[in-house]
C-alpha cells in the first residue's frame, strides 16, 4: 500500500469521529494510540506509518465506531472481532 493510501483513511477516520464526538484528533489519537500527537504526526507532509501500525488503528476505529455515524463508504471497514468465549 503506497504511503497516502495508508494514511489516509486513518486521517479521514480521525477527522470523522473527532467531528462527531465534538473533540479534536488529539483525544482521538490518545484513545486509539495512547499518545496524543499520532494523527498530527501523521497530518505533516510525507508522514507516514508502518503497515501493522495503520492495521491496528483501523481496526481500533471499527471496534469504537459509533452506530449513529455512518462509516466512510471509500474505506473498508474490517470485519469485527469474534468476543472471547
Amino acid at each position: 500500500m503506497l504511503a497516502m493510501e495508508t494514511k489516509h483513511p486513518l486521517v479521514t477516520l480521525s477527522e470523522a469521529l473527532a467531528a462527531h464526538q465534538g473533540v479534536t484528533h488529539f483525544a482521538i489519537s490518545m484513545r486509539a494510540k495512547g499518545k496524543g500527537d499520532f494523527f498530527k504526526r501523521l497530518m505533516r507532509p510525507g508522514a507516514d506509518c508502518r503497515t501493522k501500525t495503520a492495521a491496528e488503528v483501523v481496526d481500533w476505529f471499527s471496534e469504537n465506531w459509533p452506530g449513529d455515524l455512518e462509516w466512510p463508504r471509500e474505506i473498508p471497514r474490517p470485519r469485527k472481532k469474534k468476543e472471547a468465549a
